[in-house]
């Protein structure tokens, strides 16, 4: 685009020089035949003047010599002042000749002065012979004068001849000349008329490329440069101008925001390029699963827009919404793969919810938000969801907050070996030291870091402070392996086991220090992707727990295929075993499941000696719980494992 602006704008300056160059050469042109038609009309002047002169010493020698005739003819005394008269009178146009003619005319002049003095001086003798009386005399003078005028009038005729070719001469090469230069400015004038076209031509064509480049900056301000669909601009104003026709018609108009549930993973794994070709895709369904009249938008991201005008009712919208859903659900076949997105989608209705643009969208966004959480597909706004949703927006930006001024902790509840009571480890535990709030569990925050996306950021943080931890108690003479607890989010991302690996070497730990432990819900969300994530971590050398087993999606197929170490089973099991005797045969199941599977078993939640006994029986592996310890700070941790290391205490005897 810079390429063709800067191309065009070069053409516009060299037509436009072009032109300026051809307009100067005309006027210089038209400036030099004036000139030249000026000195040719002084200089024709100058050739008619001396041409007269010419004429005129003619004129006074035929004057003179028929004088003379006359004279001698009557012999009268009264003929005699005429001759007199006459007698010299080309003198004066002779010095004129002489001193303002050309040097041919002044080379002339002078021969023709020489022979004209002779001829004066005869005629004169003529007249004085006369007044004595001397006819004879006279006479004979007179004969002498004629030859003279002879040879006078042969020099001037060849004089006024040479004058007039001269003239001649000088009105064809003026006329040459002149015609020479109306040759050029004819061309000049042709070509400055071609500059003139090819100029408009060229500003027409830059006037309609800055008017197409003007719609185009137009377009690209108000559409998403990827998609092509309406941004959030545009999307806003069409809302306002829908809000006002419903005004008038008193048609309820509803407003979808759609966020696609599993985008950042397949954008993380595949690649940016690969999530820009399913954002096209999911455009080009959403397009075609509504309405012509209905504007679809992308806001940003993975979220979406939809305003549908002149719905009709929220019954409408739903069944719009539920149309939305089964194009989105389709899967999306790119390059031989083949993904599915799914989506959450938040419906705000026009005038029932609001009665301005951005609130409409604002509680769009709320709606979405709950169906999100809540896992719903689909969520109509409610005005009890806005103390909900503020209050979640408020812990995602203090959280961000949070994980950038280091104002978690984190807090280790010991493990021990069932059979000896022998620490073999610690779970670490987050924690929020909240400035207004005080000190907040993890039930506080970590469902908003999942839904917001910080549980990426906040695993790298417990990780790196847990293994910073865990090398200060090795430089202090205890070995405490960790367990960190990784959300799904981690387990697809192809990048999550070369980050941890860094982190280890940054920390100078072996791998087998730390254990993951991961959700069955993670594992089944994306088998493949977890199955890969999970053989890296295992390659690496770092153990791998399944926690919580039980509790959720519990699947004995995954279980078998997946490269973990051990099991974890929930507290809600243990705790109740020795009361409940559901949850002690599903204990008891669960043991006899992971052993056959050889996994090593942790017991959570255990609370006294009698369940410790109890699973010892089972031949549980691992206990952990408050008849241990509850989570403690680094500092008390440290000072609770001294004082087990030093008054020796072991596991509990059956």
């Amino acid at each position: 685009m810079l390429s063709t602006w800067v191309e065009a704008r070069t053409t516009v300056q060299t037509t436009v020089v072009s032109l300026t160059i051809g307009l100067a050469t005309l006027a210089g042109i038209a400036l030099w035949m004036s000139l030249s038609a000026q000195r040719a009309a002084t200089h024709l002047h100058e050739l008619n003047e001396i041409s007269d002169r010419w004429g005129q010493v003619v004129q006074n020698v035929d004057v003179a010599d028929h004088a003379m005739s006359d004279y001698l003819r009557s012999g009268a005394p009264v003929m005699r002042q005429p001759l007199a008269s006459a007698a010299g009178a080309a003198e004066e146009s002779l010095r004129w000749l002489g001193d303002n003619g050309g040097p041919a005319d002044a080379r002339a002049a002078g021969m023709v002065g020489d022979l004209y003095s002779d001829y004066t001086t005869l005629l004169r003798e003529v007249v004085a012979l006369g007044d004595a009386g001397d006819q004879d005399g006279a006479a004979q003078k007179a004969d002498q004068a004629e030859l003279t005028v002879v040879s006078l009038r042969k020099q001037l005729s060849t004089v006024v001849q040479l004058k007039r070719l001269e003239t001649t001469e000088y009105l064809q090469n003026a006329e040459r000349h002149n015609g020479q230069l109306r040759a050029a400015a004819l061309v000049a004038f042709i070509v400055d008329l071609g500059l003139v076209a090819l100029c408009t031509l060229v500003l027409l064509g830059h006037r309609r490329q800055i008017l197409r480049q003007a719609a185009k900056s137009e377009h690209e301000a108000s559409h998403d440069a990827l998609t092509g669909l309406a941004n959030r601009t545009l999307l806003t104003q069409r809302t306002e101008e829908a809000i006002k026709r419903a005004q008038f018609s008193g048609q309820p108009l509803g407003l979808f925001l759609i966020d696609l549930n599993r985008f950042k993973p397949i954008n993380d794994t595949l690649g940016h390029a690969f999530g820009d070709r399913l954002l096209q895709h999911v455009a080009t369904r959403l397009t075609s699963a509504v309405r012509g009249d209905d504007t679809v938008a992308r806001l940003g991201g993975d979220e979406f827009a939809v305003l549908l005008p002149a719905v009709g009712d929220p019954a409408n919208a739903m069944l719009v919404a539920a149309k939305v859903h089964r194009a989105l659900e389709e899967a999306v076949d790119l390059d031989g793969l083949s993904v599915e997105v799914g989506c959450s989608i938040g419906v705000a209705m026009y005038p029932s919810d609001s009665t301005d643009a951005h609130d409409l969208l604002k509680h769009a966004d709320i709606a979405m938000y709950a169906a999100k959480r809540n896992r719903l597909g689909t969520a109509a706004y409610e005005p009890g969801l806005d103390v909900h949703s503020a209050a979640q927006l408020t812990v995602v930006s203090d959280l961000r907050r949070a994980i950038d001024q280091q104002e978690l902790v984190l807090h280790y509840q010991p493990k021990a070996d069932v059979r000896t009571g022998t620490v073999c480890g610690a779970e670490v535990l987050c924690r929020w030291q909240h400035p207004r709030l005080g000190l907040l569990g993890p039930d506080r925050f970590i469902p908003a870091a999942e839904e917001s996306g910080l549980i990426e950021p906040l695993t790298q943080y417990v990780l790196d402070h847990s293994l910073a931890q865990c090398q200060q108690w090795h430089a202090a003479g205890w070995d405490v392996p960790i367990s960190v607890n990784v959300g799904a989010q981690c387990l697809h991302d192809l990048t999550f086991p070369d980050q941890v690996s860094d982190l280890l070497k940054r920390h100078g730990r072996q791998p087998d220090v730390l254990t993951l432990e991961i959700t069955e819900s993670a594992i089944i969300a994306d088998p493949r992707r977890a199955t890969e994530v999970l053989g890296r971590l295992r390659e690496l050398g770092i153990r791998l727990s399944i926690d919580d087993f039980g509790t959720g999606y519990s699947s004995i197929a995954y279980l078998r295929t997946m490269p973990v170490h051990e099991m974890k089973i929930d507290r809600s099991f243990t705790t109740n075993m020795r009361t409940d005797s559901s949850s002690g045969a599903i204990t008891r199941s669960l043991l006899g499941l992971a052993h056959n599977l050889e996994l090593e078993v942790v017991a959570e939640g255990v609370e006294d000696e009698e369940t410790w006994t109890a699973l010892a029986a089972l031949g549980c592996d691992i206990v952990q719980g408050y008849c241990l310890s509850k989570p403690l700070p680094p500092d008390e941790f440290a000072a609770w494992l001294r004082d087990r290391m030093l008054t020796g205490l072991t596991a509990p005897t059956a």
